[in-house]
């Protein structure tokens, strides 16, 4: 588990890498209220609840950015187990989310579909303690794919759709390279100098990316 530095506050956050696909489900909290949320819980519970108690803090909802199953197998069973709703993703990732049991199985991964307490869309803000988080619709990966970024800590968490020096594969059924490619360019890049946990590897910043991601940065796009 690796943790945001001190300077980040009021927003404080802990990387917890699950499932062998080693995807970063992520505890998100609010440091006045020390209450939290877990993005992406696709496995190892064991791990994330471990995370949980180290922090001391309260979870008070479950935050998904897509249905894939390393991001949302075990959302259900996590969000029953603490007795929190599930918020996310666009109800777009319902294909996905149907079939997380299947998915599950294919994967060596337990999946359980579930219906979100909760569907998001591009516009929506959702809430952690004291904190405001707003929701971007950013299709490509998955048609349903949603981000969540918190202006005042300028910091994101972007699931799939960016990398450190890539971007989130397009090839899955009903995935779309130019969608992603535009969620990238028109929902990202204008938020500015973020710093962002992705899906998977480590963080980085949307500054860096725009100037060195081979896929996504300006000098490829034709923004510099």
């Amino acid at each position: 588990m690796t943790d945001t530095p001190p300077d980040a506050m009021p927003l404080r956050a802990a990387i917890i890498p699950v499932t062998p696909l080693q995807q970063n489900c992520t505890l998100i909290w609010c440091t006045a209220t020390m209450k939290a949320a877990v993005v992406d819980p696709g496995g190892d519970l064991p791990r994330i609840r471990d995370a949980i108690a180290r922090a001391g803090v309260t979870v008070e909802k479950i935050l998904l950015t897509h249905g894939h199953i390393d991001h949302a197998g075990e959302a259900k069973p996590l969000a029953d187990e603490l007795g929190v709703p599930i918020e996310g993703p666009h109800e777009a990732d319902r294909f996905w989310i149907a079939r997380l049991d299947e998915d599950g199985r294919a994967y060596g991964i337990r999946g359980v579909v579930f219906e979100p307490d909760r569907w998001l869309d591009d516009g929506d803000t959702v809430t952690i303690g004291d904190l405001t988080l707003d929701v971007y619709l950013t299709p490509g990966h998955t048609p349903g794919h949603v981000i969540f970024h918190h202006a005042p800590s300028r910091f994101a968490q972007v699931g799939d759709v960016l990398f450190q020096g890539s971007i989130g594969r397009t090839d899955f059924p009903l995935g779309s390279h130019d969608a992603l490619i535009r969620s990238v360019r028109e929902k990202l890049w204008p938020l500015g100098d973020v710093a962002f946990v992705p899906g998977h590897g480590p963080a980085s910043t949307f500054a860096h990316e725009r100037r060195t991601n081979p896929f996504v940065g300006d000098a490829v796009l034709g923004l510099g």
